[in-house]
């Protein structure tokens, strides 16, 4: 053969691979008649990534147990358009080199239909172009960084979590109107964690407000010298982006310094159950911090999502310790099978990414949720909670912001109740 038949042979070789491997790009798209990864006549394969140990294990461990035993709670109340759902968590231990990893292993090799509710602002950060680049459906990240709301860059993802400038703005509005005059201090973890919420902080108190900014990083669990230059700069208020570790460290390690601030704590490390099993017999030392929530509070047993949850809890979940990370996973679950019922019975990344996008979603939150074509954000507010006698509880109305310079406006519209048999209906 001659040389240049020889490429002409390969330039089409080449073009023919090409035009395959589009098609196999576009494997879920509507009448492509393709089959859609991880979706059969049966079944729906979804999976996250989750810190089952290492330095957020503390709690957050519990999350992707809870999603799943709701899962298992609609499997067995005949699943989603007669398709049960099959949800791989995999473990990456809060490392984002971990995490990019098992995300690559869950789409490239076991295939799933979406990533749904991976946590950690550093792990997920890391995962956003390569999931983007595949076309999977990136949902409902357990973050609250701002990077998740950019529908432009990344229409297939979306947060969950109210943002941390708009946890910042309202842990702030309380120091402004409740403790006014006080000296704050801000103690955040070094990443888009932390930024973003001393950003909120900031937009209601000004700059010159907090008297001093300190930061940590999770490989390192001495906050000493953070806590004691609190204590130096006779700060009052401190205002925490911890996860629930640290937030346990940081309260831990004041009471040793002698240092007893009001601590104002982001969701993210305010959950009380848990923060008590770090701190044992120290646990009193919680008593009146103050946090910020958006679900139910988990002692609340009166309230129908409540009771819900602790049903599934009990009979699909081993009765485990119940808390508010099996509160905010089953609220994961709760709202995923509602986009799934949403997207169709014809189901495809591209229709389940649309379904979110139409928004108009309510379940367990006292606020609401902003999904649409322009906004990927989650939940816009959330409401203060106590520690009084050792338990946690809400106080004050519900708070709704922006991550600008909006105001921050309460919020009256309740919850609503869960269908009567707990599953949601098209």
């Amino acid at each position: 053969m001659r040389p240049m038949a020889r490429r002409g042979l390969a330039i089409a070789t080449t073009l023919t691979l090409l035009a395959s491997s589009v098609a196999c790009g576009s494997d879920d798209g509507p009448g492509s008649g393709q089959p859609v990864p991880g979706v059969t006549d049966t079944e729906i394969v979804v999976g996250t990534h989750m810190p089952l140990t290492g330095p957020a294990s503390a709690g957050y461990s519990k999350i992707a147990p809870a999603t799943k035993a709701y899962f298992d709670y609609v499997n067995a109340n005949g699943g989603v358009h007669g398709r049960k759902i099959t949800y791989k968590i995999m473990d990456d231990g809060y490392n984002p080199a971990n995490t990019q990893q098992v995300v690559r292993q869950l789409v490239l090799q076991d295939k799933v239909f979406a990533i749904l509710n991976g946590l950690g602002t550093p792990t997920h950060t890391g995962v956003l172009d390569f999931l983007h680049s595949n076309r999977v459906p990136d949902l409902f990240v357990a973050s609250g960084s701002r990077s998740w709301d950019q529908p432009e860059r990344y229409p297939n993802t979306f947060g969950f979590n109210p943002d941390y400038t708009v946890e910042g703005k309202i842990l702030a509005h309380h120091v402004q109107t409740d403790l006014p005059g006080r000296k704050v201090c801000f103690l955040g973890q070094d990443d888009d964690f932390g930024r973003d919420s001393l950003v909120g902080v900031e937009k209601v108190l000004g700059a010159d407000a907090v008297v001093d900014r300190q930061t940590y990083v999770t490989s390192n669990t001495n906050v000493a010298p953070q806590i004691g230059a609190f204590k130096a700069a006779g700060c009052e208020v401190v205002i925490l982006a911890t996860v629930p570790g640290f937030t346990a460290l940081a309260v831990g390690t004041a009471a040793r310094l002698g240092f007893k601030p009001q601590w104002l704590v982001s969701n993210v490390g305010a959950d009380h159950p848990t923060l008590s099993r770090q701190l044992g017999d120290a646990a009193g030392l919680l008593e009146g911090m103050i946090g910020v929530n958006y679900l139910p509070m988990q002692n609340d047993t009166a309230d129908p999502w409540i009771q819900l949850f602790t049903k599934v809890n009990k009979e699909h979940n081993g009765d485990a310790p119940f808390d508010g990370n099996t509160v905010y996973g089953m609220a994961v679950g709760y709202l995923f099978v509602q986009v799934l019922l949403a997207a169709g019975q014809d189901l495809t990344r591209e229709s389940l990414v649309e379904a979110v996008r139409k928004g108009g979603y309510q379940g367990p939150s006292v606020a609401p949720l902003r999904f649409s074509a322009t906004d990927h954000s989650g939940y816009g507010g959330g409401r203060l909670s106590r520690v009084s006698g050792g338990v946690q509880g809400y106080f004050g109305p519900t708070y709704e912001t922006d991550e600008e310079d909006g105001p921050v406006n309460e919020y009256s519209a309740p919850p609503v109740a869960p269908p009567a048999n707990g599953v949601p209906s098209a």
